[in-house]
């Protein structure tokens, strides 16, 4: 086999709000103290969230990241994420990238681990550079871009 990189340049479309939601809060600790309400620490979150070329809504969608999230930081915002980027169109249609890392949300630029992969990225292992597009205070809405090198085998 050989070894072959990949830059891939997308951005992640993480939608609370409205009547379509692409995050869903499916677990939430009982002991509701003042740290949990106030931080959401130990909640999780289930994921189907597009991927996108551009940051616009209508843009043209290049597949989705489905996995979960948890809350895990105590002190600040940070989540723990599992998800699979998979690729639905273009030349990696069939072909995903896993992703097991924290990620410090509150910071705008950040790095996350790339642990896996299939299809045309068989045995990935790589970084995912994620730059906050824009975010919602109201909702919790946001748009990240990634920029993603993968390290995987032919």
């Amino acid at each position: 086999m050989k070894q072959k990189v990949t830059n891939l340049h997308f951005f992640f479309h993480d939608i609370l709000s409205g009547d379509k939601p692409t995050s869903v809060q499916v677990a939430a600790p009982k002991n509701l103290s003042s740290l949990v309400k106030e931080k959401l620490f130990g909640t999780i979150f289930v994921i189907d969230d597009p991927l996108t070329e551009g940051p616009e809504a209508d843009s043209k969608v290049l597949g989705s990241a489905q996995g979960y999230y948890i809350i895990a930081g105590q002190d600040s915002p940070m989540l723990v994420l599992a998800a699979d980027y998979g690729f639905t169109t273009g030349p990696y249609n069939g072909s995903s990238f896993s992703v097991f890392s924290r990620n410090p949300v509150m910071d705008t630029d950040r790095e996350l681990a790339v642990v896996g992969g299939r299809g045309a990225f068989r045995m990935a292992q790589g970084i995912a550079k994620l730059h906050t597009h824009s975010i919602d205070a109201t909702t919790g809405d946001a748009v990240v871009e990634y920029n993603v090198t993968l390290f995987h085998y032919e």
